[in-house]
């Protein structure tokens, strides 16, 4: 009896290695897009395009950036979370459309936790609190604090969109210090720049690296920064803690994602690729350049990392009942 198989045994082992089932190309067999949910300009966006840079050195593929701004971060990330599970469509993931927009925007079509395979961690950058030098003359956040509390009608304060970390830091801010704001939300922090630069707005709450400049050459006034402990890039910006404000701390974390499901072996080479990396001299020069502080994550580490934000940050995003505007 086991002879009358062993023909069709042979004939199935035949079609399975030669014409019949042919194997997968080997990951990656065409170019790879990361996708990034702001515009151009912000750090998303730089550290975006530098680790597709070196990354594009390290495999056989090219890495290309696509910006899908809109809604918080949220309509690029539900892009990403509804293309095949096959390694070729990443996400740029951060603290906007997995942590804080969900809880804001209405019938976001994505779990953040579920709805993506977390692969790697990048780093984590403070905010700056920062004004128009022309338009409030305060030097620290204690007269930043009795400045805005002076104005007639609350005064605007701009943020990278809705449901960004500055939009939320924002909420707390006036919570903590009893001073009365505006949310003016834009697409992104390079459109809100050019309006705090402009004076359309009298401040802002933004992540550090892309304000630096404008701050050193004295176009705007840098009046805390929204970490722990100084950072390295500004050194001269106190604290919140520092400007009596303990605990008022705001960090937007940087990360690497894909669609659910995405294939072990996938995983695996891209956390490794990325980790590689963040060693490259060029990444680490740009994002010591941009104020990301980097620490080492396994990739079930990142999953729970983003688990927990999603839980305690995205928690009181929803207990503050935020609506996007």
């Amino acid at each position: 009896m086991r002879r009358r198989h062993l023909p069709v045994l042979a004939a199935f082992a035949a079609l399975a290695t030669g014409t019949g089932l042919r194997a997968q190309p080997a990951w990656p067999a065409r170019p790879i897009r990361i996708i990034v949910t702001f515009p151009p300009g912000g750090s998303s966006d730089i550290v975006a395009r530098v680790l597709a840079e070196v990354l594009s050195q390290r495999l056989p593929q090219r890495v290309l950036v696509e910006n899908r701004p809109g809604a918080g971060g949220t309509l690029g990330a539900a892009y990403v979370a509804t293309q095949p599970a096959d390694g070729y469509t990443l996400l740029l993931s951060n603290t906007a459309p997995i942590v804080t927009s969900p809880p804001i925007y209405a019938n976001v079509p994505y779990d953040p936790v579920t709805g993506f395979t977390h692969i790697a961690y990048l780093g984590a950058t403070p905010l700056v609190i920062m004004v128009n030098p022309r338009l409030v003359p305060a030097t620290d956040l204690a007269g930043l604090v009795a400045w805005i509390k002076a104005q007639a009608t609350p005064p605007g304060f701009g943020s990278s969109g809705a449901g960004s970390v500055a939009h939320i830091f924002g909420e707390a801010f006036t919570q903590r210090t009893g001073a009365q704001l505006t949310h003016v939300p834009y697409r992104g922090s390079a459109p809100m720049q050019a309006d705090l630069l402009g004076g359309a707005i009298p401040l802002a709450f933004d992540t550090l690296p892309q304000n630096v400049e404008n701050i050193r050459a004295g176009r705007l006034r840098a009046i805390a920064i929204t970490a722990p402990a100084r950072q390295e890039m500004a050194p001269e910006v106190p604290t919140t803690a520092e400007g009596g404000f303990p605990g008022l701390v705001a960090e937007n974390w940087l990360g690497l994602a894909g669609p659910p499901g995405l294939p072990a072996p996938v995983v695996a080479t891209l956390h490794r690729e990325v980790a590689a990396a963040l060693e490259n001299p060029l990444m680490k020069s740009r994002i010591l350049e941009h104020g990301i502080a980097v620490r080492p994550m396994t990739q079930p580490e990142f999953t729970t990392y983003v688990a927990e934000e999603v839980r305690v940050v995205g928690g009181a995003v929803k207990a503050l009942g935020l609506t996007a505007q």
